[in-house]
């Protein structure tokens, strides 16, 4: 009698702890994400393509988050320029300041010739999630105002832009469908492999007990009403001994 059961594939094994250290998270990002070496030359070679689009993403980009109050609002520090979201425009000098940065990190990512799990690019994408939790996150950030944006919001943009990637090279009609999909892909588990390092800056981790970064304050404030609530809950056990004398 023939064998019906489907083959069972290979299973890999890994243990939560070895996903806090950012070269083994990696590895097994890309492993199950197949982001193949591949995948790296294709993203290099698309640099002709995208980078003479970027001025046009980053005004798409910028007129998104200038379009609702709930993201603006990161780019409003208090006692340095505006005070409301609705005084900042495209042309505002921390829009522009913004728009600098986010120029320069598509250039890293299509610059990048070292796709390996060690490669700096990954720890430079993990310091872009940190840097948005309120944390410095790079040294040059030390001075400036904190940037704090939610996750939800980074999701949103990340969604954003890769629809904006995925209009841009599928338009492109002059390069065969197969090249397109290919740079789509790839561009793909990039965005993915970034939505998982902010995640890992935001998200408590059950597995390894990783705590988000950038809350330091409210988890100091945790502590104090955690001592207030245990004063008050001795107290009345105290109260209640008493009244059982």
């Amino acid at each position: 009698m023939a064998n019906t059961e489907k083959k069972r594939p290979q299973m890999s094994f890994v243990p939560p702890s070895t996903l806090v250290a950012l070269s083994q998270r990696i590895s097994y990002l890309t492993s199950f994400l197949s982001f193949e070496h591949s995948d790296g030359l294709t993203i290099q070679s698309s640099k002709s393509l995208i980078a003479p689009l970027i001025p046009a993403i980053l005004d798409g980009v910028y007129t998104k988050l200038l379009s609702y109050d709930i993201t603006a609002k990161a780019f409003v520090h208090t006692g340095t320029g505006p005070t409301t979201p609705q005084d900042l425009n495209l042309n505002h000098a921390h829009i522009l300041r913004q728009k600098s940065f986010l120029k320069n990190y598509l250039l890293r990512i299509v610059n990048n010739d070292d796709w390996t799990p060690t490669s700096p690019l990954w720890d430079y994408l993990d310091k872009v999630a940190v840097a948005h939790t309120g944390e410095p996150g790079f040294k040059h950030r030390a001075k400036r105002p904190e940037l704090r944006v939610e996750y939800m919001q980074l999701g949103l943009l990340l969604g954003f832009l890769e629809d904006v990637f995925v209009a841009t090279v599928i338009g492109m009609e002059e390069l065969e469908l197969g090249t397109r999909i290919e740079a789509v892909r790839a561009w793909n588990k990039v965005i993915w492999i970034q939505n998982d390092l902010f995640a890992r800056r935001y998200v408590v981790d059950r597995d390894t007990g990783e705590a988000p970064v950038g809350v330091k304050a409210w988890q100091g404030m945790g502590m104090i009403w955690a001592a207030f609530i245990v004063g008050i809950l001795m107290g009345v056990v105290s109260m209640i001994g008493y009244g059982m004398r």
